[in-house]
């Protein structure tokens, strides 16, 4: 950039980019060395914070060695593994047949209990009706 063009102005040329959504610390940065080096040559003043990463990442920065190594490493495709066992395994058809007699027993004693009870609470009921009738009739 030129300094005294705007902010948003036009560019002289591109010679980078810096990307901090970047997992990897290394392979924030993509620099074109050898442009770098032209435009120092030829006078160009970097900010701060470019020089900061000229310094790192240029031609015979501290960095640059890292810097190449995370870029083929990003480059690489992604691994994605293999499909395994689904998490939620189908039932067999014995399984599900198992399942609904243990159902079915399950049941079968609690709807017997209650029936067993109905009629002796109805038979108390009726012998105390019958002995009412039987203090009314003396």
């Amino acid at each position: 950039m030129d300094k005294r063009a705007p902010r948003d102005g036009k560019v002289l040329e591109e010679l980078g980019t810096y990307d901090p959504m970047v997992l990897d610390t290394d392979a924030r940065v993509k620099l074109n060395g050898e442009r770098v080096d032209y435009w120092l040559g030829v006078g160009a003043q970097p900010s701060e914070k470019v020089a900061v990463l000229i310094k790192k990442y240029g031609t015979n920065g501290t960095h640059a060695e890292a810097n190449s190594a995370a870029m083929e490493k990003l480059a690489q495709p992604k691994a994605v593994p293999e499909r395994g066992e689904p998490v939620a395994k189908q039932k067999t058809a014995e399984e599900i047949a198992a399942e609904e007699a243990a159902a079915k027993a399950a049941e079968a004693p609690a709807e017997e209990a209650p029936a067993e009870e109905a009629p002796a609470e109805g038979g108390e009921e009726a012998k105390t009706e019958e002995a009412t009738e039987e203090k009314a009739a003396e």
